[in-house]
């Protein structure tokens, strides 16, 4: 055996021994693998049996929902059909035309005083709402709640609060314009059951949808507009900036403001 062959060989040994080797069972190595035999199919998993005069669970009935063509007529007729805020509040629980029914957590009617004559009409729920069912109760509802103050508008007494869309969409990604013309008639029958002097609605989403406008709302906002219902009810709508844009932008506060004073004027009957 030449010394170098001898002097790796004796390198291994003690690496071998380093890593706690202290037993050999075979003067040559074996290559185990190729002596299994081949490993057998796993059978078909079966669900268990039931414990002997006990009943099977049974099955969860999986919501069907309803195929596009059929959803905004059912929509329609639901809200029509509600002659109350609850009764509302039910019709939209039993629509199922919308997938965003299956990946929210709750929904998220409204908040505030129904009879204080004025509603502010969002866009859709956040996480927090989603998680709490109730509308503007996260940081953006939080800011809002607070400029508000500043006018002398509270929640608990002063006006009434809800969204475009009753359930979170994933990621809280922007209502898709389909979504939209779904929920909206029952953001307007909303209205008319609610019966407000005066509406404002919190950014784009809501502002072109109920005012009918193709406009962003930076040309939308600082103005009073008009929103018709199905019974030709024809509102003052004030169109403001979203307070979750103003968390992004504090520096359109000085915008939201100017608007939150010409709210704060139509009130005390100013303007």
């Amino acid at each position: 055996m030449e010394a170098e062959t001898q002097e790796a060989l004796i390198a291994a040994l003690r690496l071998q021994l380093d890593w706690g080797v202290d037993e050999a069972l075979d003067a040559e190595p074996h290559d185990r693998a190729a002596r299994l035999p081949e490993r057998p199919e796993a059978p078909a998993a079966r669900a268990p049996f039931p414990a002997p005069g006990s009943s099977p669970a049974p099955l969860r009935a999986q919501p069907q929902l309803l195929p596009a063509s059929l959803a905004g007529t059912r929509a329609q007729a639901l809200a029509a059909g509600a002659d109350s805020l609850p009764a509302l509040r039910e019709a939209m629980a039993q629509f199922e035309g919308s997938p965003l029914k299956e990946t929210a957590m709750n929904l998220v009617f409204a908040d505030g005083v129904a009879e204080s004559g004025l509603m502010f009409i969002g866009e859709a729920p956040g996480a927090d709402e989603d998680r709490l069912g109730r509308p503007f109760v996260g940081v953006s509802g939080q800011l809002l709640d607070r400029m508000l103050a500043s006018v002398g508008l509270s929640r608990e007494r002063d006006f009434y609060i809800t969204n475009i869309l009753p359930f979170r969409p994933p990621g809280n990604r922007t209502p898709t314009d389909a979504e939209i013309a779904l929920f909206l008639p029952f953001i307007l029958r909303h209205i008319e059951l609610a019966r407000p002097r005066l509406l404002v609605l919190l950014g784009g989403v809501s502002a072109k949808a109920l005012l009918r406008s193709r406009e962003g709302i930076t040309r939308l906002r600082g103005r009073w507009h008009q929103v018709t219902t199905n019974e030709e009810q024809a509102l003052p709508a004030l169109a403001t900036l979203h307070p979750a844009y103003l968390l992004r932008t504090p520096t359109a506060k000085r915008e939201a403001w100017n608007d939150l004073l010409m709210l704060r004027r139509k009130i005390d009957g100013k303007d």
